[in-house]
């Protein structure tokens, strides 16, 4: 059998493809017997109305725990921020990813629009700045000048 080049380059492409998406699918699955290290402490910052803190975390990067700082995220309603915690389970430690869980608790709020003002002092009928009512801002009935 005579294999061609388009052949090889598929052949190689695909063992090249496998390979790379093996790591991948064992990081998934992988069992860590080693515990990960208390979590680092971090300040949290000054966040906007709309953001939540999404803490640091441990993670695993082949051979060794490493420390991945937090950072905000956009705040969804109705919802709370679940961190990336480490769960044990037999001889081994499993990650968890962090993940927005449904807040109970949360009651939702509708924001009041702003009215408005019924005497706003840039509205043309306003009687202080009508000069029909002889305020003395210009001529009207009554005003000698």
């Amino acid at each position: 059998m005579i294999i061609t080049a388009p052949f090889k380059k598929i052949m190689l492409a695909l063992l090249l493809a496998g390979a790379a998406a093996a790591p991948a699918i064992a990081q998934v699955s992988i069992n860590i017997n080693l515990a990960p290290p208390q979590p680092q402490y971090e300040a949290v910052p000054t966040l906007a109305p709309a953001q939540v803190w999404a803490p640091g975390y441990w993670a695993w990067n082949g051979d060794r725990h490493v420390w991945v700082r937090g950072h905000a995220i956009q705040k969804r309603d109705g919802y709370r921020w679940a961190p990336d915690r480490w769960e044990k389970r037999g001889e081994g430690y499993y990650r968890q990813p962090g993940t927005w869980v449904r807040d109970a608790n949360y009651v939702y709020v509708k924001d009041k629009k702003d009215k408005k003002d019924k005497y706003d002092k840039h509205d043309k009928h306003d009687k202080h700045d009508d000069k029909r009512h002889g305020n003395g801002h210009g001529k009207g009935h009554g005003d000698r000048h």
